[in-house]
């Protein structure tokens, strides 16, 4: 599976440091962060996806380095891309981290059929 190791033991790290406890699940070409058993954070390639609500979604893709999800050719509200050079510094991937774990507990779970 071709992801950006580095950024994924730089998520576990920011992750462990905040006390959150979480599962790495590999999907869509790379691995999620699951916390609460619902979808938190992923890495796709080298780009970080956030599930950061539909709330502050638009004032998200403000940001430099943020995109819409576009995964399945249709933009998922509350779901956001952020490029590389967004995540570069530490201080940059916690801000989106952060922001994924504040929206978390109101996040619904995926019905398993």
């Amino acid at each position: 599976m071709a992801y950006d190791k580095y950024l994924a033991d730089r998520i576990s790290q920011i992750l462990r440091e905040k006390q959150v406890l979480f599962t790495e699940k590999e999907m869509m070409g790379g691995v999620c962060y699951m916390v609460d058993k619902k979808m938190c954070v992923c890495i796709s390639k080298d780009n970080l996806m956030t599930r950061i609500g539909p709330d502050i979604y638009k004032e998200a893709l403000k940001k430099e380095g943020c995109h819409e999800m576009d995964f399945t050719g249709r933009p998922m509200k509350g779901f956001v891309y952020i490029d590389p050079d967004g995540i570069d510094r530490d201080e940059d991937l916690e801000y989106w981290i952060q922001l994924a774990l504040d929206y978390n507990p109101k996040a619904k779970r995926t019905n398993k059929k």
